[in-house]
């Protein structure tokens, strides 16, 4: 079984961008998102993958991850997955970890978030000065969420 241990950030400045590597655009969907799974086609640069995550707030989820034809990846996006997610992804190295930054395209324009993976629930690390608050437990954050509930519809209050 996968484990995924991350945290997700609101990013509060451009200050990122000095360190970043090119970014990768990402479009993804959702197959299922019933019961206590998500079931995701991802398209990332040029490579696609099918992911199974487990439903669950919090810092810790079950997650496994298998690649498929990036031909086939589009068909199921278009056939089966009306409301999808577009992102464009950049990796920050910053005091020894590894950062995602993700800007949010199309429906979810305006909203970066920046996601650290960690090792351990309690692992400790040194947060960046463009980190904001941390969102990890807000489901609206989670891409599942921002594809049924876009971020230019939520109102003033999404900081």
């Amino acid at each position: 079984m996968g484990i995924e241990i991350e945290r997700k950030f609101l990013v509060t400045s451009d200050l990122w961008k000095a360190s970043a590597t090119a970014g990768i655009r990402f479009r993804q969907g959702y197959l299922s998102r019933a019961g206590n799974c998500s079931v995701r086609v991802r398209i990332e640069g040029n490579k696609a993958n099918l992911n199974i995550k487990s439903a669950t707030l919090g810092i810790t989820r079950q997650e496994f991850e298998y690649p498929i034809p990036t031909s086939e990846a589009e068909e199921l996006l278009t056939l089966f997955c009306p409301q999808t997610v577009s992102k464009k992804r950049y990796l920050v190295s910053y005091a020894g970890h590894t950062w995602e930054i993700d800007v949010f395209e199309e429906d979810n324009s305006g909203l970066v978030v920046a996601e650290i993976e960690l090792t351990d629930a309690d692992e400790k690390f040194e947060r960046p000065p463009w980190i904001g608050r941390e969102v990890s437990a807000e489901a609206r954050y989670y891409n599942t969420e921002l594809s049924k509930y876009p971020f230019i519809q939520w109102k003033d209050d999404s900081s």
